[in-house]
């Protein structure tokens, strides 16, 4: 995987930054008698902030910046001036990013604690809250204190190491062994342009398109690099792209026309989402037999009783745009449902 722009899986460091202490003042003008306490409050530290950002398909531009530190708010001054706030610092994620906090337990080993995720463009999880501005002097005048020489220190930041992990969000989800025909699809219904070529593991990471269906509707499909028997265990490519399936709403499995046994194939695949997520067997599924453009009807027909029971099937050529639109139809009532 050496050399690829695709990162899903990122480790970062961050601090929040401390708030700036209030002020411990009084006024001093020359022609003003008794002058009271005037001390300003202390400004905001800055906060850490995930925010959802569709411009964004990987998490890469975090691979160099691992270390996220907000500055400090700024302390309070006299006149009841407040001091400036920090900056918080905005770090823009893909669609789909889950933040986990790695937290460590008394025995000393550590866990990975759920923080939240960012799911809609714009949307924002706060990571790291920036410590509060402490209180200037003037707000403990009393009639019993008439000159408090006492103001808050700020309060302390935070800091914490941070897994961020995407998980590409998609109407529609290809699920296929290597050399299926999963990149070929996407190629022809969308204009997403992945690389196609005659060998194993060709796609190397997830690629997405932009499928229209009929009076202009449209949905996102997925094309996830191929599976292959004993993924879940750590084989080929392992579980590293099983966790895209996750959001995926609809599962399209694709076998080709040619394999051994289409049924077979399609249990084995089956299998390794479950072993992987047994949740994934909630989601709708279809079957597309790939690569048929060789096949004539009376052939098909005869494939038709050894395909597996209770999945709607379909029969297709991508290079031929042999039932395409039917394919596109079936997956869009797919997703209605």
């Amino acid at each position: 995987m050496a050399g690829s722009n695709f990162v899903d899986y990122v480790k970062i460091f961050a601090r929040s930054g401390h708030g700036g202490a209030g002020s411990c003042h009084f006024r001093r003008e020359k022609f003003v008698a008794f002058g009271g306490p005037d001390g300003g409050d202390g400004g905001k530290g800055g906060s850490i902030i995930l925010q959802g950002d569709r411009q964004y398909w990987t998490l890469i531009h975090l691979k160099y910046q691992r270390h996220q530190f907000a500055e400090d708010g700024e302390g309070g001054h006299g006149a009841r001036s407040t001091g400036k706030d920090a900056a918080d610092i905005i770090i823009p994620v893909p669609l789909g990013t889950v933040a986990r906090r790695l937290v460590e337990n008394e025995d000393g080993t550590t866990e990975l604690v759920p923080v939240g995720e960012v799911t809609e463009h714009g949307e924002q999880l706060v990571l790291l809250k920036g410590g509060r501005g402490g209180l200037g002097n003037w707000h403990f005048k009393s009639s019993t204190n008439q000159a408090p020489r006492y103001a808050q220190p700020g309060e302390e930041g935070d800091e914490g190491a941070f897994v961020l992990e995407l998980k590409v969000l998609a109407d529609v989800g290809l699920v296929g062994f290597p050399n299926a025909g999963k990149s070929t699809l996407l190629s022809v219904v969308s204009a997403a342009k992945p690389k196609i070529a005659n060998y194993a593991f060709t796609t190397l990471e997830p690629n997405l398109g932009i499928v229209e269906v009929r009076d202009h509707k449209s949905f996102v499909m997925a094309d996830i690099p191929g599976i292959i028997e004993g993924a879940h265990e750590g084989k080929g490519l392992g579980t590293r792209f099983l966790r895209h399936i996750e959001r995926n709403s609809v599962l399209l499995f694709m076998v080709p026309a040619d394999s051994d046994d289409i049924a077979k194939d399609y249990e084995i695949l089956l299998g390794e989402l479950t072993q992987y997520n047994p949740e994934l067997l909630d989601k709708q599924r279809l079957l597309a037999i790939t690569k048929c453009d060789m096949l004539d009807d009376e052939l098909i027909e005869q494939m038709r009783p050894s395909l597996p029971e209770g999945i709607p099937s379909v029969f297709i050529s991508s290079v031929a745009n042999m039932n395409i639109t039917r394919l596109k139809d079936m997956l869009w009532e797919a997703l209605q449902q």
